[in-house]
């Protein structure tokens, strides 16, 4: 569906051609897809960016062809992490894409939040304050839209931020801290609140998830058992961001609630693949492999594809690897967090 499938190749570094012949074939596994995936990602988020940078964001982008909803939409999570203007355009795509999955869509809209260009704002608001989109479209693009003007803020420029332990741009930023000692009662409070704007509460969430790391701080379980709380949320979208919020914690005091979650064969699917590469990401935790191999055949294919992608992170985080990504031969060494 992307226009990248039409890129000029001529003169693109082997490397990158390399990983996006591995991203684009059907007949690759999905695990070594992923694996190439979070190395074009890499590249595409070099700062300042190189030679490489662009024909990797093209790369990602020409994944977008896939059959695969589960890939498809961690292409769209890559582009928005890439803080690059040239990723608008293909995720605006596929965003308006009524056609497409939701679950790719959402992440599209995401995406471009993170991204944080004020020329998304349009079609954000639109999809927003389309009452008939699904509700995970509009809950997706009334964040996105929240976080591009706090992006855009002299609030923003005037808030002190905890530093956070983790890279990655959020679909919201943690609240700031008022207090040297934050109160987790409060913070799960705001959580919880479902009268309050979903920013103000993903504010809380990831307020909660700094709190929970290093998973040694004295703070650590009783923010995890906080943020667990949020996977009974009556919003589907609210669940999946607490579940990937725990993929990026790895607290082995996460393994239960997620475990329920992943079993809960009424829970939705876009929910239960987060849970799962989640515990993926605790694969070192006795049981955790055990627990996802039940759902191997599982009835819903963004559910299967996620365990198997949960096992190959569960795999490397046993065999104690530097990164998870598929480096060719040429390639400098990439620190990639899946």
């Amino acid at each position: 569906m992307s226009s990248a499938t039409n890129d000029n190749l001529e003169g693109v570094d082997e490397t990158v051609l390399t990983l996006r012949k591995v991203l684009t074939s059907e007949s690759e596994p999905l695990a070594r897809r992923f694996r190439a995936l979070f190395s074009l990602k890499y590249l595409a988020c070099l700062q300042p960016p190189t030679e490489k940078t662009l024909p990797a964001i093209q790369a990602i982008a020409a994944g977008f062809s896939s059959k695969s909803a589960l890939l498809k939409h961690e292409l769209a999570y890559c582009l928005g992490q890439t803080r690059n203007p040239d990723a608008v355009s293909y995720l605006q795509q596929v965003l308006k894409d009524t056609e497409e999955d939701a679950m790719c869509r959402h992440e599209a809209a995401e995406a471009l939040g993170a991204l944080g260009y004020e020329d998304s704002l349009e079609i954000l608001k639109s999809l927003r304050d389309n009452e008939k989109e699904l509700d995970v479209i509009r809950e997706t693009c009334d964040i996105a839209v929240d976080r591009i003007i706090w992006e855009n803020s002299e609030e923003r420029k005037a808030e002190k931020l905890k530093p956070s332990d983790f890279t990655s741009i959020d679909p919201a930023p943690p609240l700031p801290m008022a207090a040297e000692q934050p109160s987790i009662p409060e913070l799960e409070k705001t959580l919880l609140d479902t009268k309050l704007p979903l920013f103000q509460r993903y504010r809380a969430m990831f307020a909660l998830r700094d709190l929970a790391s290093p998973p040694d701080l004295p703070t650590a379980v009783e923010a995890v058992d906080a943020l667990a709380k949020g996977l009974k949320d009556p919003s589907a979208l609210f669940r999946h961001e607490v579940a990937f919020v725990f993929g990026q914690l790895c607290h082995p005091a996460s393994v239960p609630c997620l475990t329920e979650c992943l079993s809960d064969q009424s829970e939705m699917g876009m929910v239960r693949h987060e849970a799962a590469e989640a515990l993926g990401s605790l694969g070192d935790v006795e049981g955790v492999e055990d627990t996802l191999k039940k759902f191997l055949n599982d009835p819903e294919q963004v559910v299967r594809d996620s365990i198997i992608v949960a096992l190959d992170m569960a795999e490397f985080e046993k065999s104690g690897e530097v990164e998870y990504a598929l480096v060719p031969d040429s390639a400098a060494p990439a620190a990639v967090s899946a």
